[in-house]
């Protein structure tokens, strides 16, 4: 278990996701509007694309090409195209820095 500096809190803008890749794991790290840091895997489960690039709306972030929107929580897509989930990760914060080990994921119950 070996977490890693992903980036500063104060580099990310809310309500917008940014692409990190940790040990070759790409991550989207979105700061949401209640001002709680998530970071899900970055590719989209139905069509390889990078979710960073898309639209955070509330807790969810949703896949620019084909509509498809995740939770930022369980990492759980909330409708089609995509069906199978992301990875959710754990985030800490540190003296203003966002650390995550790309080994780890949250245990989500559904």
């Amino acid at each position: 278990m070996t977490r890693h500096k992903a980036i500063a809190l104060s580099e990310l803008v809310q309500d917008q996701a940014t692409r990190v890749v940790l040990d070759g794991v790409p991550m989207a790290v979105v700061l949401d509007g209640e001002g709680q840091v998530h970071a899900i895997g970055d590719t989209c489960t139905h069509g390889e694309i990078s979710l960073s690039e898309g639209f955070v709306d509330g807790d969810t972030l949703e896949c620019w090409a084909h509509g498809s929107a995740f939770s930022l929580c369980t990492g759980q897509p909330l409708n089609l195209p995509a069906y199978e989930p992301v990875p959710v990760y754990v985030v800490e914060i540190e003296d203003g820095d966002i650390y995550i080990d790309p080994t780890v994921t949250k245990e989500i119950e559904l």
